[in-house]
Order: C-alpha cells, then sequence, then structure tokens
C-alpha cells in the first residue's frame, strides 16, 4: 500500500512474505512464510473480519447503527472488535477462558462486550464450541444483532482469494505446495480456490490438531492449538481441494513455535507452529526444488502467558 490510508483498515492486507532459514533441512524445499502477523491486529482474521462486515453492510443485514454478534476463539473477536469500533458498531463476544487471555483483553480494549463460556479444563473440545454456538444465537435472538457466525458464513472467502493473489504475486506464480490450518476452514478454502484459478498442480495440505483429527476420520478430542481443530467436520470445509490432510500434537505446535522464534526471530502462535511443522514434511516430500508457501497467522504477543510459562518450565 502506498499513500495514506482513510482508517487503519485500509492497512489490513499485503503483508510481508519471507523465507525461512533456520528451521529448514539443507536438502528440503524452500519454505515462505506469510507475515499474516503485519494486519493491524496482528492476525490473518483482520481479513475475514472485514470482508464479513462489508458483505452485510452491502445487502442490508446490518444496518448503520447496528450491533454485531459472534463466536470465536480469540483472533476473529480481535479483528471483528477493530472492524466494529472503526465503523461504529457495538459488537458481543462470546468466547471461553479455553483460550488466550490477551486476546480476550484485547477485544475488550477494542470496546467488545464479553460474554465466557467456561471449558473443560482449559481445553478445545467440540462440546465447547456447540455451547459458545448457542450461547451467540441467543444473543442474535434476543439483542435483533447480525450473527456473523464464521463456522457457516461464506462472504469470508473472498478476503482468502485476494490473500491468493498477494501470494501468487510476491511469487511470481512458482509455487509447488500450501500449507494451512484448519478452523472455520474458510482461508484454507479460499486461499485453496484461489491459488488453483493459476495453478492447478499446487499441492494443498491441511492440517490438524492429532488430539481431535476429525477431518481426516479420527475421533473427537482435546487440544489446545489455539483458533484450529473445532472437533467436528466445520461447514466451509471442501475436501475436494485438499490433497492431503496431516495431523499435529499440540506439543509440537508449541515447540515450533518456540523454535520459529529463538531460530528465525519470527514470534508466532501455536497454529503457525503446527503450519510450519506440516510444511517441513511437505518439503521433505516434495525436494529441493520445489517452494511451499504457508501462513504465520498471528503474532505470539497474543499468547505470551502461556508462552511464558512453557519457557518457565524448560521448553
Amino acid at each position: 500500500m502506498n499513500g495514506t490510508a482513510d482508517s487503519i483498515l485500509g492497512c489490513i492486507g499485503n503483508t510481508s512474505l519471507v523465507a525461512l532459514r533456520n528451521v529448514v533441512p539443507g536438502n528440503g524445499a524452500r519454505i515462505l512464510l506469510k507475515l499474516e502477523s503485519e494486519n493491524p491486529t496482528g492476525s490473518m482474521k483482520d481479513r475475514m473480519a472485514l470482508a464479513m462486515i462489508d458483505a452485510a453492510e452491502a445487502d442490508g443485514r446490518l444496518a448503520p447503527g447496528g450491533s454485531v454478534v459472534e463466536y470465536t476463539g480469540g483472533s476473529t473477536g480481535v479483528s471483528l472488535a477493530l472492524v466494529c469500533a472503526v465503523k461504529g458498531y457495538r459488537l458481543h463476544i462470546v468466547s471461553s477462558d479455553a483460550f488466550a487471555r490477551e486476546k480476550l483483553d484485547h477485544m475488550q480494549i477494542l470496546g467488545a462486550r464479553l460474554h465466557v463460556v467456561e471449558s473443560d479444563g482449559g481445553r478445545m473440545t467440540a462440546k465447547l464450541t456447540r455451547d459458545m454456538i448457542e450461547a451467540a444465537r441467543v444473543i442474535a435472538a434476543d439483542t435483533g444483532a447480525f450473527w456473523s457466525d464464521q463456522l457457516n458464513n461464506a462472504d469470508q472467502v473472498a478476503a482468502y482469494h485476494e490473500l491468493a493473489e498477494e501470494i501468487t504475486e510476491q511469487t511470481g506464480g512458482r509455487i509447488d505446495g500450501f500449507v494451512q490450518s484448519v478452523g472455520s476452514a474458510a482461508s484454507l478454502r479460499g486461499t485453496a480456490e484461489g491459488l488453483r484459478m493459476h495453478d492447478q498442480r499446487i499441492r494443498i495440505v491441511a492440517v490438524e490438531p492429532a488430539e481431535s483429527a476429525v477431518l481426516s476420520g479420527g475421533p473427537p478430542g482435546a487440544h489446545k492449538i489455539d483458533g484450529v481443530g473445532a472437533g467436528f467436520v466445520v461447514p466451509l470445509w471442501r475436501p475436494e481441494l485438499v490433497d492431503q490432510i496431516e495431523r499435529v500434537a499440540t506439543d509440537e505446535a508449541r515447540a515450533m513455535a518456540l523454535r520459529l522464534a529463538r531460530e528465525e526471530g519470527l514470534f508466532a502462535g501455536t497454529s503457525t507452529g503446527a503450519n510450519v511443522v506440516v510444511a517441513l514434511r511437505l518439503a521433505e516430500q516434495l525436494g529441493p526444488a520445489a517452494t511451499i508457501v504457508t501462513l504465520m497467522c498471528d503474532t505470539g504477543m497474543k499468547y505470551l502467558k502461556s508462552f511464558g510459562e512453557a519457557v518457565a518450565q524448560g521448553s
């Protein structure tokens, strides 16, 4: 972006693409990380939050002076809080103590009204997701708010078509694989669709928590990878777009996130750690001539407390 933005919303997108140097083996494919942490709230979810609100404004589902409700593990809520603060909408967020406290605080600082659903020992489970969805439904019914309903809202997919265009331009179209973890599945779906419009041969790899690997046929379970692994097959999931599904355990994801910080100077969350774990697997499969792109979904500043605890315990 050149010149002066009309508001902070004009600073969403056009993020950098950087090559990993130290966590990658010498004989594998080149791995490029799209730094979505450069978005205003430090998360890729700024893209989808703006797309959902813009679409609702355009077709009248969200009127001037109205209000919005959403259930979220955190980053979507922070992004919606940013968009609603700029556009002047009241925002009700349903979240949980299972997610990073930093995210919950950030939402409230941006003006969101927070409704917290208790979890099972701070873990992400299918029951927690469904409890949060039901709480959001009740708030929408009681208040008349526009329910952005991220698990079912396809308006956000267009935001990730734009992300794919950025990747295509930045790589000069030279990309052999794309790796992304699955939460609502919108980012994987939209980016895959966008990339495949340029090259049908690009290998698309989905990532899910090993503890709750429902997309690859496993049972639902509890995990601590923020923002991914709902515990059931999400409505926006399109298996025909995906060439393979890889499982990553919470401990693997956290360990890689810490390696990225210490060896690459890239401080990211656990979903990014999971992405890089799988990108390394794909790099071995595709070989040194290939280029793989994956996403730095958000900044690790959203997880300072949990990472600090891990470091204190000797990770």
